[in-house]
């Protein structure tokens, strides 16, 4: 149980939800490949420019995208919060409440 605890524990300093974890993972699956996987399609984003994400927030989000890249947003949040760098969890607890934005703006992997 001690998994738990420190979930637990990581909800309540930082105020972070499960669905925040999720959407964090999918963000990172977004900034990791744009395309989404589809075929013919490169996309180059500026993530700084474009969506204010520092770049070390970027590549630590990346390389998060790459390892869980067709993995189920559903991640024990202490097995994601031990991957986040210490900058990028503090952009993640700032910008929690809006990174469920980044699959409003690329398209979803299920959609035809």
């Amino acid at each position: 149980m001690p998994e738990e605890n420190e979930a637990l524990l990581i909800e309540e300093i930082t105020k972070l939800k499960p669905t925040h974890f999720a959407d964090l993972i999918r963000a990172a699956q977004l900034i990791y490949d744009p395309a989404r996987g589809i075929s013919g399609i490169i996309r180059n984003v500026d993530w700084e420019g474009e969506f204010g994400i520092p770049r070390d927030v970027t590549q630590n989000l990346q390389a998060l995208g790459e390892e869980f890249r067709y993995a189920s947003p559903h991640i024990a949040p202490e097995i994601i919060w031990s991957k986040l760098t210490p900058e990028t969890r503090l952009w993640f607890i700032e910008n929690k409440d809006v990174l469920w934005e980044f699959e409003e703006i690329f398209p979803a992997m299920d959609e035809d």
